[in-house]
């Protein structure tokens, strides 16, 4: 348990430095307010993990899993690559131009993709380390961890970078340096315990083909090198064709061009991973094994229309929250908040309310139900986005600030109990892995895609009207909850009538 809650801790502490940290960083560097959006790309790392978590499961690593186990050779090689990527960021100054910013986005995808694949190896960790009866236990110690860890990389990111004198209009690159390679030193917490720790005895011997493996992930690279090659390649493109759509589209032009982009990015990797498969780069048996059979088993469990409602409410369900939540920072700033009441009021106080939201979550969900919950914190998440809209006429108001942060926080942490719990009752026991792992992928895609374009909404319809737009988005969810809810009570229901 308590090994879980220096892991939690660790895993906590990435995801901010590539979020909300970052983006106080870029917009103090004078960078723009829609590109700095665009960096919540680099965390979809978080979105795909389900694509290499097979070969996390499977795949030895020369020497680290001779020496230290299966579990643990990936989490040290997922740390030690975190580490590189918060001191590769602390490193570039992105107020130098366009190119260093390209590099800082390059050190981001990495540190996302690291921290996803640091993600995945605790999991298994924590599942095969205890039995059931210390498994709620070393959840809530991994969560608290969690927190905490996002607690020191934002509020105490900001608290530093704020003390060593960077503000809004005083832009010091040396004092966010300083900060981010203070993160990297905070990561040790994570290499330590993976050092003392003992590797879990599960009593099985996974047989697995090393070379089969290995060529899968190769395929995994080369796919990933075609979506970053066709970014690097198509800048000036992208710049010409905004200007040409300009004057027809207005600010709308950066939206649909930047869209079209990723769309072209995901068509290659698709291309290459499809095209290599093809040609039998990779092992089709394991391949069928490790992806193929996960899905087919959920599609067979509940058919295939439930299923699909499923999958739409999952990809769906943090779509209001998340999309809000990457230009939060931004709006707080342009309203005239400071770093510190940012860090003191937003992270500090915020986290409490979420842990807090998390509890209630889990009573009322015990109390009531999992859909019920499921459906209340979807309205809430909506509904209290509109807070945001009275707060951006009220201007840099502290005690509108704590009544925002409150609602809003509890709000997503209530939801975000209800939703864990909801994920975790829809998966096999025979494919717990790989199946939770695409749930938790699916929540963030859609979300994080959406939120890449939150910086050009703003700049083309206004804070108050970008609010609205993201309340009205959690509106569907509702519908999609109370169809899956009725859908899974008939079925339940059924179940007992043919037992009985």
């Amino acid at each position: 348990v308590l090994t879980m809650g220096f892991f939690g801790f660790s895993a906590g502490v990435p995801i901010l430095l590539i979020f909300s940290s970052l983006s106080l960083w870029l917009r103090e560097a004078g960078v723009e307010r829609s590109a700095v959006t665009f960096f919540s790309w680099a965390a979809l790392g978080y979105s795909f993990k389900f694509v290499w978590a097979p070969l996390v499961d499977q795949l030895p690593l020369p020497y680290l899993t001779r020496r230290f186990g299966r579990r643990r050779a990936w989490i040290l090689a997922a740390q030690f690559g975190i580490i590189v990527a918060i001191l590769w960021m602390a490193m570039v100054d992105p107020a130098s131009g366009q190119a260093r910013l390209t590099v800082m986005a390059m050190a981001a995808v990495l540190l996302g993709f690291s921290s996803a694949t640091q993600d995945i190896a605790i999991d298994a960790y924590r599942i095969e380390s205890a039995g059931e009866e210390l498994q709620a236990m070393m959840a809530s110690a991994y969560i608290a961890g969690y927190r905490i860890g996002m607690l020191t990389a934002g509020a105490g990111a900001l608290f530093l970078a704020d003390i060593l004198g960077s503000s809004m209009g005083g832009y010091t690159y040396a004092a966010w340096q300083t900060t981010y390679a203070a993160m990297a030193c905070v990561m040790g917490v994570g290499v330590v315990t993976a050092l003392v720790i003992r590797e879990p005895d599960t009593g099985a011997h996974v047989r697995v083909s090393t070379g089969g493996h290995a060529r899968s992930f190769l395929v995994f690279l080369m796919a990933a090198a075609g979506f970053a090659l066709w970014f690097y390649l198509t800048p000036d493109p992208a710049i010409q064709a905004k200007a040409f759509l300009e004057p027809g589209l207005g600010p709308s032009a950066g939206f649909i061009v930047e869209a079209l982009r990723l769309a072209g990015g995901i068509a290659i990797a698709g291309l290459a991973a499809y095209t290599l498969v093809s040609l039998g780069l990779a092992d089709r048996t394991m391949i069928r094994t490790s992806y193929l059979e996960p899905v087919s088993d959920f599609f067979r469990r509940y058919g295939r229309s439930l299923a699909w409602l499923l999958l739409c409410l999952i990809g769906l369900y943090r779509i209001s929250d998340i999309v809000l939540g990457v230009i939060s920072n931004l709006f707080y700033q342009d309203l005239g908040f400071s770093k510190t009441q940012i860090a003191s009021v937003v992270k500090t106080f915020g986290l409490f309310m979420t842990i807090a939201g998390g509890f209630l979550g889990g009573m009322l969900s015990v109390r009531f139900g999992t859909v019920p919950i499921l459906f209340t914190g979807a309205l809430l998440s909506s509904v209290t986005n509109l807070l945001f809209v009275a707060m951006a006429s009220t201007g840099p108001s502290l005690p509108m600030l704590y009544l925002v942060i409150s609602a809003d926080n509890l709000a997503g942490g209530l939801a975000s109990a209800a939703f864990v719990a909801f994920l975790s009752s829809l998966t096999n026991v025979r494919f717990t892995a790989v199946q939770y792992a695409v749930f938790s992928s699916l929540m963030t895609l859609i979300p994080k895609v959406f939120s890449g374009y939150s910086g050009t909404m703003v700049d083309s319809l206004g804070y108050p009207v970008f609010f609205i737009i993201t309340a009205v988005l959690g509106l569907p969810v509702l519908v999609l909850v109370v169809l899956c809810g009725r859908r899974i009570r008939i079925r339940e229901n059924g179940s007992q009538d043919e037992s009985a």
